[in-house]
């Protein structure tokens, strides 16, 4: 890996950590929203960390999860299980920023919580691998 490009991944790396660890914490002071949106913003951060060994960059956050899918779960880069963590966390990610009357709860935020661990050891293995 280019240093450059090598900052960059670490810098993302270090984004994803803060957003699991919020996430861990907003959900121990029953902030289940705001736990929610954290756990989205490290698999978003995850995958940009990821994308940016391919040159690969958005400002909007359905190309990053499309080049995402494609280039590394449809490839068989990364486990393709790994979609199905996407796909819930971004919906709820939605729901609770978005939807006045959605009502997070904790098992909810907790089950999300435990995905986008797995997600994030999936990542950063990827990435000590290449």
């Amino acid at each position: 890996m280019e240093n450059s490009i090598k900052e960059l991944v670490y810098d993302r790396l270090e984004r994803e950590k803060e957003m699991l660890n919020a996430s861990g914490e907003n959900l121990k002071i029953h902030q289940y929203r705001t736990s929610l949106n954290r756990s989205y913003y490290a698999v978003f951060h995850g995958m940009r960390a990821v994308n940016v060994l391919e040159g690969f960059d958005s400002s909007k956050h359905s190309g990053v999860i499309a080049y995402f899918n494609r280039s590394f779960l449809k490839e068989g880069k990364l486990n393709r299980d790994l979609y199905q963590i996407i796909k819930a966390i971004s919906y709820l990610r939605e729901k609770s920023d978005y939807d006045d009357f959605y009502i997070a709860g904790k098992q909810e935020a907790e089950e999300q919580l435990k995905s986008v661990r797995f997600f994030v050891a999936s990542v950063e293995e990827y990435l000590k691998s290449v």
